[in-house]
């Protein structure tokens, strides 16, 4: 086990370099990136150079080549590519993601900022799911191609097929708009800071109920339906005949020894889906919503080319989503003894 986790972890780097050269080089043939825009504004200026106090132009010559020259320089494109991309690589290295390029901060401080709003739908989302799908996924178990097996399944189904921002939409307009029960936007109210502590965690709660609906419905069909076909797969095995016959009753069949055996595939996707729930970002949640989560700021990135934050957040999530697999890997070895990675 020791042996394999370091031949994990050594693959990780080709991997991670891997992922950043691609992205970078993508990159460089994207048009519009941070000297275009400065350009575009520049230009854009023309008309209130003189009156308006913008920028100073010499007729139709065009931007200044040393304006040019400064914008460059300013985003570091000065410099050829390869050593731009080593430069990032020693940052990288001392984890040191760079500083944005919009919004004058280092990326660290935004991706910190950021995050108590994706941790909130993240973590609501993972623990309603998971409290949700395992006690639905046994009692369809239990009641396997019973009526209440069908019906929760196409329930579930249902779910699973409305994405969630449709649904999200749904919620805005019902009960957002029309009932007016839940606000339409925001983590909290303007007020916050002055109510009392059981009223914040009301306020919140009531903001947060409608972004998490449309995120939990269609979350928990994979995992309930895993949970019942792992259940069911134990419920025949010769062991549960051997525990009927010796006299346990049902509920100490299921619970005692089928339940420890079905929930290996759940168990082992815990970690990935917990770590995943502090970093994921909801894009069409959060914006739908007005919440300012690690999901708008990295579409904000993309669309206005902040370079720095698009590379430092996508160093930043794959090399967590590296290790958390590692870790969902030796879980299956931890939970059940006879895997092996030999």
């Amino acid at each position: 086990m020791f042996l394999y986790s370091l031949k994990r972890l050594a693959l990780m780097l080709p991997t991670l370099f891997g992922v950043l050269l691609l992205t970078f080089a993508v990159i460089q043939f994207v048009p519009g990136g941070p000297v275009e825009q400065y350009l575009a504004e520049a230009k854009a200026g023309a008309g209130t150079g003189a009156d308006g106090g913008g920028f100073s132009y010499r007729g139709a010559q065009g931007v200044d080549p040393k304006r040019i020259a400064q914008a460059k320089a300013l985003y570091g494109f000065d410099k050829p590519a390869p050593e731009r991309f080593w430069q990032m690589l020693v940052q990288f290295a001392k984890f040191d993601l760079g500083k944005s390029f919009f919004h004058n901060k280092d990326v660290s401080t935004l991706v910190w900022e950021k995050l108590p709003v994706s941790m909130s739908l993240g973590l609501w989302t993972f623990f309603i799911s998971y409290l949700i799908a395992v006690p639905l996924g046994v009692a369809k178990a239990v009641r396997a191609g019973s009526r209440f097996d069908l019906i929760t399944s196409l329930l579930v189904l249902v779910g699973y097929a409305i994405p969630g921002f449709v649904l999200g939409v749904a919620l805005l307009v019902i009960f957002g708009g029309q009932l007016q029960w839940f606000p339409l936007r925001g983590l909290t109210s303007a007020n916050w800071e002055t109510l009392s502590w059981g009223a914040r965690i009301t306020d919140y709660l009531w903001h947060i109920a409608l972004p998490v609906t449309a995120m939990v419905a269609g979350s928990f069909a994979v995992t309930a339906m895993l949970t019942k076909n792992a259940f069911l797969e134990e419920i025949r095995k010769q062991y549960v005949v051997t525990a009927r016959a010796k006299g346990l009753s049902e509920g100490q069949v299921l619970w005692k020894h089928v339940f420890r055996n079905a929930l290996i595939p759940i168990i082992t996707g815990f970690p990935a889906a917990f770590v995943g729930a502090f970093f994921t970002g909801a894009l069409l949640i959060e914006t739908q919503f007005s919440l300012d989560g690690l999901g708008l700021l990295s579409y904000e990135s993309v669309i206005r080319r902040d370079y720095p934050v698009v590379m430092g957040t996508l160093y930043l999530f794959t090399l967590i989503g590296l290790v958390t697999k590692l870790v969902s890997d030796l879980c299956y070895a931890w939970v059940d003894p006879r895997v092996t990675f030999d």
